[in-house]
């Protein structure tokens, strides 16, 4: 009987380490949720609280305000292509390739960027963007810059569209990228 039970506790506890998802496989389903439009992937892989770093500007989500930001990223329709992921003793890093019809517009496209994934008890709960090697941000800035002067003279209903993180947000830059294309 005792025997039984040691080889029960055993292969129930091999059975749930083999279920253990990775680090690695962690990001990979994070991108593969944004690829397939999939936020319930992306949603049970994520920290309740998710820190994010963009140069400068690092902010706080909750699964909820995260999925704000998922909507927004969602409407310009990206294409993610995740390049390479390497293991150090804290952290994964992944090489992704990003392309959308805004970093077309930006005159940078694809955008590939380097990443740190950082992890608590099998969830994401930071992600810092490292570089965009490949990235002229002169001309991405001459860009945005010319797109929000020509819509503050020509469509000011959509001024404010460069910072606004909503969907709707989202949507106005969209119009506001095919209305300057258009002005021609």
């Amino acid at each position: 009987m005792k025997s039984l039970l040691i080889l029960f506790i055993l292969l129930f506890s091999m059975g749930c380490s083999e279920n253990k998802i990775t680090n690695m496989q962690l990001v990979e389903k994070y991108y593969d949720g944004f690829q397939s439009s999939n936020f319930l992937q992306v949603k049970n892989i994520i920290d309740d609280s998710l820190t994010t770093v963009y140069g400068d500007y690092t902010t706080n989500f909750t699964k909820e305000k995260y999925y704000e930001q998922f909507k927004w990223d969602s409407v310009f329709k990206p294409d993610y292509k995740l390049i390479s992921l390497k293991k150090s003793e804290t952290a994964i890093m992944a090489t992704v390739s990003i392309s959308c019809s805004k970093f077309e517009f930006l005159k940078n496209n694809p955008m590939i960027c380097n990443y740190e994934f950082q992890f608590k008890a099998g969830k994401i709960t930071r992600i810092e963007e490292l570089n965009c090697d490949n990235v002229n941000w002169d001309v991405w800035e001459n860009q945005v810059n010319d797109l929000v002067h020509w819509v503050e003279i020509n469509h000011p209903e959509l001024d404010g569209f460069v910072h606004d993180l909503s969907l709707q947000g989202a949507q106005n830059y969209l119009k506001a990228i095919a209305l300057y294309n258009a002005r021609h």
